[in-house]
């Protein structure tokens, strides 16, 4: 039974609260969406649509940088220090620029994971800042 105040997106239930521990949900779906959401057959390599849309020349690139762009948003709105969040624009950025270069981006975009990088970052804060967020994995 689905609770309307938690959206299904890919069959999880997604929190749609401004409170610290909503937002980690929302944002370690994101990350996983965006860099492990699909392996690569033969090799069990983990790829998300990052890899996939950057294929794209221009729209993929820049449909990927606006979805990195939402985990920085959300950082902030969590109230992390300005220069976290300049470092994870920062990575939005190099993962950006290195994306826009054809064949070498697409092969970066395997191996640079910014989403995952920006997560941990948001991850140490909450840790430290609402412990009770924590979620011990198993």
């Amino acid at each position: 039974m689905s609770n309307p105040e938690r959206p299904q997106v890919m069959g999880v239930s997604m929190p749609t609260g401004t409170d610290p521990q909503s937002v980690r949900q929302r944002l370690e779906a994101m990350e996983m969406l965006l860099e492990r959401s699909f392996r690569i057959p033969g090799v069990n390599y983990p790829i998300g649509l990052d890899a996939i849309v950057g294929l794209v020349p221009v729209l993929g690139d820049i449909v990927t940088t606006a979805m990195g762009a939402y985990l920085v948003w959300e950082a902030r709105n969590l109230g992390l220090p300005k220069w976290k969040l300049w470092r994870m624009g920062a990575n939005v950025a190099f993962d950006t620029a290195i994306g826009i270069v054809p064949v070498v981006g697409d092969a970066a975009d395997l191996l640079f994971r910014s989403n995952t990088r920006n997560l941990r970052i948001v991850k140490k804060h909450l840790d430290r800042h609402h412990p009770e967020t924590r979620v011990i994995e198993g």
